[in-house]
């Protein structure tokens, strides 16, 4: 059977990545490369058309890792800074494809955007070779990149209300602690489940590894993958604990439908 859509796992962590910096824990000490988690984005794949969900800080190497030659279009959830602070690096690919990339997001996330990265919109043509090249949309309902539709899906992360993303059959809803029903409805049908998952401790702003299960059965995908994923959840051990058709995901991980 041909497949129509093929994402890639750029990253899997939090906002501090794992190892996080100056700890000796069982998991940031590991050798095991599945624990070694970036911060979550994906790059999904298809008709030719290469659509990246955040721009995080760790955006040069996970294109430079994971082959990452092209984006035609960024999707971002929300304005938080792991999820957008690899913004400058678009310009490499701005360089590649010889045009601007369109950004999508919500109307906060947008003005976090221009307001973070105001000197990108400053024209200065003494500057023009070094800034990233970007076109912001604000995005309030379904829309299409090219022949692709795009459903955002409104989710909360503790009191900010951002967005997760289907294509297809396919969703990504990171960093949220609820999904309103209405937005559960938009969720039927799903081959893939990306769904936040943060440790074995309740959060204010997250899912925590039970209530991700609870949520993942809710909606009934026929597969569910686990990111955000914190230093207190070891691969190899939490992925014997769950459902066979749940799972963590890892950074490189690639999923076709």
């Amino acid at each position: 059977m041909k497949k129509n859509l093929k994402v890639t796992f750029l990253g899997t962590g939090t906002s501090l990545g794992v190892p996080e910096i100056g700890c000796k824990c069982e998991v940031c000490t590991s050798p095991d490369m599945k624990n070694k988690r970036l911060r979550p984005s994906v790059l999904i794949e298809a008709k030719e058309i290469s659509i990246l969900i955040d721009t995080t800080p760790d955006l040069r190497i996970q294109a430079l890792k994971y082959n990452v030659n092209k984006i035609d279009a960024v999707l971002y959830t929300h304005q938080h800074a792991d999820h957008i602070f690899g913004l400058d690096d678009i310009r490499r690919f701005n360089y590649i494809q010889k045009r601007a990339i369109p950004c999508y997001g919500s109307e906060n996330t947008i003005k976090a955007l221009m307001n973070s990265f105001s000197y990108i919109l400053k024209n200065d043509k003494r500057f023009e070779y070094f800034l990233p090249k970007v076109d912001f949309h604000t995005i309030n309902n379904n829309f299409y990149i090219r022949d692709i539709e795009i459903i955002p899906v409104e989710v909360l992360h503790g009191g900010l209300s951002i967005l997760g993303f289907r294509i297809g059959d396919f969703a990504y809803l990171t960093d949220c602690n609820k999904i309103p029903n209405g937005s559960r409805e938009l969720l039927s049908g799903l081959n893939v489940l990306v769904l936040d998952a943060l440790r074995k401790k309740p959060h204010i702003a997250h899912f925590n590894l039970s209530e991700a299960v609870s949520e993942a059965r809710l909606i009934g995908a026929e597969r569910t993958f686990f990111t955000h994923i914190s230093h207190d959840l070891e691969h190899n051990t939490i992925n014997k604990q769950l459902p066979e058709n749940i799972k963590l995901a890892y950074d490189g991980l690639v999923v076709e439908l």
